[in-house]
């Protein structure tokens, strides 16, 4: 008689604390050690530990909502932007030299605020489809500009009115135990929410919607409110640790918040969360804050050396401290981020400590997670619209068809309106020019990035690429005393090495094209700040200016004097970078709508499992996307150290922004398959001029920058949204044919 056997599943994961939680909190054990031997003034006391704590607890607090939104497969990029939004929000309603509010009022505003922010998060991604990181990354950007524009720059004191309200203003100090109050309140949070995530329904909800959104949905799971629901969390969290800080500092800085995001995300990942949803625990996500919170704070303290200096021919040992130079932190917490995501897919779910364990034990090695991370994966097919393929009888027709014909009539429509409204300046051919050489920049990022999007991948690093290459140039240029061929040479080769990381990372380690170009914009941001020691270089060679200038310029400095006329007048307004931009497009987009290569963009970009089973190489095709949009961005970068004549460690910022809305607007789709370079640069455009319209001094207003940025921010999400309820969803073609099938009825009954 046969004996049937049953397979053992082995024992499920635990839901609380697990083997991973015990191996960070040795690493931090570890780690603070280090410190201490390090930099043993610092390190070396109960105090620096009680510090430790505290800063880890608003930091932790935001980490149990992240949580919630990483195991649920989403990303929320707005927390660092809400939490220095939220509190500036209160010291603006609670300063006396502003509205001068009650503790209450203002404490009951922000977090209606918050409430807002992750209602709209939430809304964005479920309701509207808007992808979860464009979604947020936009949000950050509009938070960032109101931060900025709200605190001018500057930073807002309440101290003496908070002595009025030791209550609230508690909560940041120490209680009689002698423990900072954050940290107790930390605690709290961090147990209820590990509670809720690991032994509730709403847990088992955020696993099932994260693990398989689709299989869920078959359960019964409400999907959209469960992840609604996480970025209120994520959110909520966020206005809790600002109000905590408020309560702290008794002030706000518009620093705060900046680069959260990366901390928060990095702590999450490393505290054992997957990228890909459906696994994460609240603890280990505290812990992975611990650790990231405490290497920051070694990075930044620095260590104690001995410096010798000489005094009046007397030599004396001068007690002093090392501490990395500018950006130098930021580039190791993008590095972090990459790291701790790689960590996930080749080291948590092969599980390779636990095999390593098995195999020194001889016993048989524990069965890997599942790679692909969800049991059912959609393939996402566009195809053509009815829009693409069906001929209007008409020109006009056939020209309101294209996907770019929205963005060339804005354009013409935005020319005709800043015409109307100063025609003294925009009638100006040199002004005219002026604006164009403003437009050059983004329209060479813009160029890259269509080949980018169009092959349904995202690169978020091109402005800090931007700023990568043209730090390397003027660093060449003015401490190394390089001539322009290797400063030009070098920043060439910097901008592209960012690039090939990218494309590495993204197409080799098979990492979320956003989390790897995530990353990369914050190393390369902290690189270029690094080579520059954070500072303004100026001077160089003139004839390394020279590809930044006018054409007459070039001719005067080859000694060439051009005759009065049209020619003349040309080269004194059309620029070097100008003419180059144009030959990049025209070539790029020559490839992109007539070659082989172009179609292969497409086909990726559309269906990609479909273009592989085509015979095509998809690896090949988003990695050399990828490449090209580096390279733009670094000629962008070379030029514009050029143009200004000096290199600030800002240039660049907010043009990922920029450009994404570009290209969106120009007909591409965020999901990939569509692009024209026509459209895309019509997009930049549009871009270009709204922002030149919005700093337009008319009687004697113009709008500050920092509102700019909120507007544009604006405008990406709009463009999102069209691209994704009107091309993609094919709304107008839908209503053409309901009112031809109206029509025809009435047409049938007249004969």
């Amino acid at each position: 008689m046969a004996l049937t056997t049953t397979a053992s599943l082995g024992r499920a994961p635990p839901q609380l604390v697990g083997g991973w939680e015990a191996g960070l909190l040795i690493f931090l054990a570890l780690l603070f050690f280090g410190g201490a031997l390090v930099n043993p003034a610092f390190f070396g006391s109960t105090g620096a530990l009680h510090a430790l704590l505290r800063d880890t607890s608003r930091v932790g607090i935001i980490a149990v909502g992240m949580t919630f939104v990483i195991a649920n497969k989403d990303l929320d990029l707005s927390v660092g932007s809400t939490y220095g939004l939220i509190a500036v929000i209160f010291a603006r309603l609670f300063a006396p030299s502003f509205l001068n509010l009650d503790i209450a009022t203002s404490v009951i505003v922000c977090i209606l605020l918050g409430t807002l922010i992750g209602l709209v998060n939430g809304m964005l991604v479920t309701v509207l489809k808007v992808p979860a990181f464009i979604a947020t990354l936009t949000i950050l950007f509009i938070g960032r500009g109101f931060v900025l524009a709200l605190t001018h720059g500057q930073a807002i004191y309440y101290s003496g009115k908070a002595r009025d309200y030791p209550l609230f203003f508690h909560l940041g100090g120490s209680n009689v135990f002698g423990f900072n109050n954050q940290i107790v309140i930390f605690a709290i949070v961090a147990t209820v929410g590990a509670l809720v995530l690991a032994k509730t329904r709403w847990g088992y909800e955020t696993f099932a919607t994260g693990g398989n959104e689709q299989a869920a949905i078959y359960a019964g799971i409400p999907t959209n409110w469960v992840r609604i629901r996480a970025y209120l969390i994520s959110s909520l969290s966020a206005t809790l640790a600002a109000l905590l800080s408020a309560a702290q500092d008794k002030g706000v800085t518009p620093l705060y918040g900046v680069t959260w995001e990366l901390t928060v995300i990095a702590s999450v990942i490393i505290g054992g969360a997957s990228i890909l949803g459906g696994r994460g625990r609240v603890i280990g996500s505290c812990l992975g804050t611990a650790v990231v919170v405490l290497i920051d704070k070694v990075l930044r303290e620095g260590w104690p050396i001995t410096r010798t200096v000489v005094i009046d021919g007397e030599t004396i040992a001068v007690n002093a401290r090392y501490t990395l130079p500018a950006g130098a932190v930021l580039v190791f917490l993008g590095l972090l981020l990459v790291i701790a995501v790689l960590i996930e897919p080749h080291l948590i779910r092969r599980q390779l400590a636990a095999r390593f364990w098995a195999w020194l034990r001889g016993q048989p090695p524990p069965p890997a997670y599942e790679m692909e991370g969800v049991a059912l994966e959609g393939v996402q097919t566009k195809g053509a619209m009815a829009t693409d393929v069906t001929p209007s009888t008409t020109v006009l027709g056939r020209f309101l068809g294209r996907r770019d014909a929205l963005a060339i009539i804005l354009t013409a429509v935005l020319w005709l309106m800043a015409l109307a409204l100063r025609p003294d300046y925009w009638w100006n051919l040199s002004n005219t020019f002026a604006i164009m050489l403003n437009y050059t920049e983004l329209a060479l990022i813009t160029v890259g990035l269509t080949y980018v999007i169009a092959a349904g991948d995202i690169d978020l690093s091109v402005g800090a690429v931007l700023a990568l290459a043209g730090s390397t140039a003027a660093y060449f240029l003015k401490v190394l005393g390089a001539d322009p061929v290797t400063a030009v040479t070098m920043g060439l080769l910097a901008g592209m090495a960012a690039g090939l990381v990218n494309a590495v990372v993204t197409v080799g380690f098979k990492l979320p094209a956003f989390i790897a170009t995530l990353g990369m914009f914050y190393i390369a941001r902290g690189l270029a700040a690094w080579f520059v020691a954070g500072q303004q270089l100026t001077g160089w060679p003139e004839g390394y200016n020279l590809i930044g200038r006018k054409v007459n310029d070039i001719l005067l400095h080859m000694q060439i004097v051009l005759p009065d006329g049209l020619l003349r007048a040309v080269a004194l307004v059309v620029s070097v970078q100008t003419i180059w931009m144009l030959l990049v497009a025209l070539v790029a987009g020559v490839v992109l709508a007539y070659t082989p290569f172009g179609q292969q963009v497409y086909a990726t970009g559309g269906n990609i499992r479909a273009a592989a089973y085509a015979g095509i190489n998809t690896n090949r095709v988003r990695l050399l996307s990828l490449l090209l949009a580096a390279l733009c961005a670094t000629m962008a970068g070379i030029i514009n150290v050029a143009y200004f004549r000096s290199f600030n460690p800002v240039a660049g910022q907010f043009r990922e922004l920029d450009a994404i809305a570009a290209v969106i607007i120009g007909g591409g789709s965020i999901f990939g398959g569509y692009g024209t370079m026509i459209g895309a640069l019509a997009g930049a455009a549009v871009i270009t001029l709204v922002r030149a319209l919005l700093q337009l001094n008319v009687q004697g207003f113009s709008m500050p920058q920092h509102w700019i940025n909120v507007f544009i921010g604006g405008i990406l999400i709009v463009a999102v949204l069209v691209d994704i309820w009107v091309r993609q969803a094919n709304l107008f073609g839908r209503l053409r044919e309901r009112l031809a099938r109206q029509r025809a009825p009435e047409t049938s009954h007249a004969r």
